[in-house]
């Protein structure tokens, strides 16, 4: 009887350590389907007033950004002249990442590696946040095409119970 009663909760233990670990994967899976959907949109957006560049989706757990999962995606090229908006994309997004405020905010001055302008969107969602943010055309339609990813991401965060 004790045996039984040890093998049924060895196997209980074993079973919801691979629920966690399915459920991890889960949560990765629709992470990408979701930011998957927040670029094309934004690569969308982007088509229709024919601007080219970089856009990265990324969504922060918790209520202080000490990690983040995140996508890129490359709209034409990402460079232009003499300048990667790819480094500018990833400065907008890391600006946000410390301030919790879209890019360009002005709530404090820039730090080194920043350049404090606009085109980068973040929302506080249930379990944290998600950020979207674009560079390659003029910094209000940077917004723009910004904003489009972001719905989706929020949405999508915003829809999923909590703990998810």
């Amino acid at each position: 009887m004790i045996r039984i009663r040890i093998g049924t909760m060895l196997l209980c233990i074993l079973c919801v350590g691979c629920m966690d670990e399915r459920n991890a994967g889960t949560a990765a899976t629709d992470f990408d389907h979701v930011a998957e959907d927040a670029l094309q949109a934004m690569q969308h957006h982007a088509t229709e007033i024919s601007a080219t560049g970089a856009a990265v989706v990324a969504y922060i757990p918790g209520n202080a950004t000490t990690r983040w999962s995140s996508r890129m995606l490359v709209v034409g090229t990402f460079t232009k002249d003499e300048s990667n908006v790819l480094a500018f994309v990833y400065a907008k997004a890391a600006e946000m990442a410390d301030t919790l405020k879209d890019s360009g905010s002005g709530v404090r001055p820039t730090k080194k590696g920043e350049n404090g302008w606009k085109g980068g969107v973040i929302r506080k969602v249930a379990n944290g946040y998600v950020l979207a943010a674009f560079s390659g055309a003029k910094s209000e339609d940077d917004v723009v095409i910004s904003n489009a990813g972001a719905d989706v991401m929020s949405n999508s965060f915003d829809g999923q119970k909590p703990g998810k």
